[in-house]
């Protein structure tokens, strides 16, 4: 419940402030975040960050791959082997939103 009303509260002041600052001010972040992410520099930063976070994940698979072993439901193992599947069909270059997995 604390966390729907502090939901709630920042709902409500962002709607006042944003109904003060107006459009233009709306415009103006909206341009400078899009000037942001369209820095080589920091889609780098980002890439590099996904590469990075694929790499530990997978490190992070194979632990718990080799302490759960066979303890894991048939039905969570299933679609664990369906998703690899779909991924490899795939070529593991897309991921369900459509981003790059290189």
């Amino acid at each position: 419940m604390r966390y729907r009303l502090t939901f709630a509260v920042g709902l409500a002041v962002g709607y006042v402030l944003g109904t003060r600052a107006g459009r233009e001010r709306y415009e103006q972040l909206k341009k400078t975040a899009q000037e942001i992410s369209h820095n080589p520099a920091v889609r780098n930063t980002a890439e590099s960050a996904a590469q990075q976070g694929r790499h530990f994940a997978g490190k992070a698979y194979h632990t718990v791959s080799d302490k759960v072993g066979d303890r894991v439901p048939e039905s969570v193992a299933q679609r664990v082997r369906s998703l690899r599947e779909r991924s490899a069909h795939n070529g593991g270059t897309e991921d369900d939103w459509g981003t790059s997995n290189t």
